[in-house]
């Protein structure tokens, strides 16, 4: 049974696409904004040339996740996204804003100032606040899928980190069982149904060859129920695949946000805006045409 969707967003209709805005000096993919001047005003720009190509969503996260990256303090995070969540929501009103954290205090101060969405990379398992956070702000959020440990990655200079040696008893069940382990935390803290998004997490605590099958079975997370994100883009999965560095993935990014449509992805998180809402919409023609 579907949950009773309380969104803005009607699922089905189309691909929703989530514009990645990275507050940082060390993204994976080289384009975080504070590794160049006047982060708020970068930011700006990159959100109204999202916004113009097709973005539905802007994504705002203070704290790199690539492989190797070093944790980020609430202090700090906080000073990196609320000055660019508050300009974002005085310049686009109605746009739907992400914050891309999973510490609570940070989830609390953004949602206060004008972001709609949490986006948590550890589906509630991180902070045992956030989950009640986000309830009390009657905010809809992303629940990722995360099995990412110390040690379980292994770093190239020119392709980026991988996972490695990371064992599943059975990959997508073992992943679906964690979901909605998280599924039922945002319930103990009285988030429903139509406000919580799955995401399968590619890139996250899986190789490059479990990255692959997820992709190919994404189906099978989506007949869980929920609305289904995928952040496939410029990934290290597609770099090893390919033998290519970040800057050079967006036909691999592109193969992937295809298959996932096709999979059933609802909203695909990407950096090139323009080329895949161009992808989504060529997708969408082919696999949601009407009858």
């Amino acid at each position: 049974m579907t949950p009773e969707n309380q969104t803005p967003l009607p699922w089905g209709e189309r691909t929703y696409i989530m514009g990645i805005l990275n507050a940082t000096p060390d993204s994976f993919s080289g384009d975080g904004l504070l590794s160049r001047e006047d982060s708020v005003v970068l930011a700006l720009r990159q959100a109204e040339d999202f916004l113009t190509h097709g973005a539905d969503i802007l994504d705002v996260g203070g704290e790199s996740t690539r492989p190797g990256a070093e944790s980020v303090g609430e202090v700090q995070e906080l000073e990196r996204v609320l000055p660019i969540i508050q300009a974002l929501r005085e310049a686009f009103p109605k746009v739907i804003i992400s914050v891309d954290t999973y510490k609570a205090e940070v989830a609390r101060q953004a949602l206060e100032l004008g972001a709609d969405w949490v986006n948590d990379i550890w589906g509630f398992r991180a902070d045992p606040d956030l989950a009640a956070v986000t309830a009390a702000h009657h905010a809809p959020a992303v629940l990722m899928h995360n099995r990412l440990k110390s040690g379980s990655a292994e770093v190239q200079a020119r392709l980026g980190g991988h996972v490695i040696g990371v064992e599943y008893d059975d990959l997508i069940a073992d992943i679906c069982d964690e979901l909605m382990f998280s599924v039922s935390l945002a319930h103990e803290a009285g988030i429903p149904d139509g406000q919580i998004i799955l995401d399968p997490g590619i890139g996250f605590g899986k190789t490059v060859r479990q990255n692959l099958e997820l992709l190919d079975r994404l189906d099978e997370i989506k007949s869980l129920g929920y609305p289904l994100l995928v952040g496939p883009s410029r990934k290290s999965f597609i770099g090893y695949t390919l033998d290519l560095p970040p800057d050079q993935r967006v036909e691999g990014t592109a193969a992937a946000v295809a298959l996932s449509i096709d999979r059933g992805a609802d909203i695909v998180r990407v950096h090139d805006v323009a080329v895949m809402s161009r992808v989504a919409r060529m997708t969408d023609a082919i696999v949601r045409r009407k009858a």
